[in-house]
């Protein structure tokens, strides 16, 4: 169970909110099939902290693109938007633990390194974009998930100071960011963090095989 303590809760998107990556990875996929380029076993971790402006500067100098950055994030959004509008559905039992936190009066963020104009319609086809009085973007801050930047201004527009706030991650380094930032730590088990699973377990406050554990629904 959350701490009694707890006002805010700050969640990751995706992976967390949405199961989308497997939307991403199909993403991948393609990006790279369309250049002949096998597809790095690592490239997920490598981007995983990053927003699409970052991930792309990172791309095309590892794999010495000769599209400029902007080209390549274009090249993703086009990919990817169709997939957020109409396929892109909710982790099991993410609308009841929304639910369940609103009612009790804990105020709800987003923070996130994706795009508004990409996860908004997500959120607002699966009915959950109204639970939320805060959308956070790693734009929004001067450095990546491999920081807590993105969980303190999502508490600073929360109004709730971190140690009131629970932080709900699903890769290893946003909860060890969110930890450095001093929020209560929740780690989600996600497939494609399988190999960190149980370094997120190690690292976190708690930590939830589905949200069903927080809802009393085993």
């Amino acid at each position: 169970m959350l701490p009694k303590t707890i006002k805010g809760a700050i969640f990751d998107l995706d992976g967390t909110l949405l199961d989308s990556l497997d939307s991403w990875s199909e993403v991948d996929r393609r990006f790279f099939g369309r250049r002949g380029i096998p597809m790095p076993a690592d490239y997920f971790d490598c981007i995983k902290t990053l927003d699409l402006k970052d991930a792309a500067v990172y791309t095309k100098e590892r794999f010495s693109l000769p599209e400029e950055p902007p080209c390549l994030v274009e090249e993703w959004r086009a990919l990817i938007r169709e997939e957020y509008a109409e396929r892109i559905v909710l982790r099991p039992y993410v609308k009841e633990l929304l639910s369940f936190l609103s009612a009790r009066g804990t105020g709800l963020a987003v923070a996130t390194s994706s795009a508004p104009d990409l996860f908004l319609p997500a959120l607002a086809r699966n009915g959950i974009d109204g639970y939320f009085s805060a959308f956070v973007t790693t734009r929004d801050v001067a450095r990546g998930k491999d920081s807590p930047d993105v969980y303190l201004e999502a508490a600073i527009r929360l109004g709730v100071p971190p140690e009131e706030c629970a932080v709900f991650e699903d890769i290893l380094p946003g909860v060890k960011s969110a930890k450095a930032g001093g929020f209560f730590t929740v780690g989600v088990a996600e497939p494609h963090s399988a190999r960190d699973r149980e370094e997120i377990a190690n690292s976190c406050d708690l930590f939830l095989s589905s949200y069903s554990e927080l809802l009393g629904m085993h």
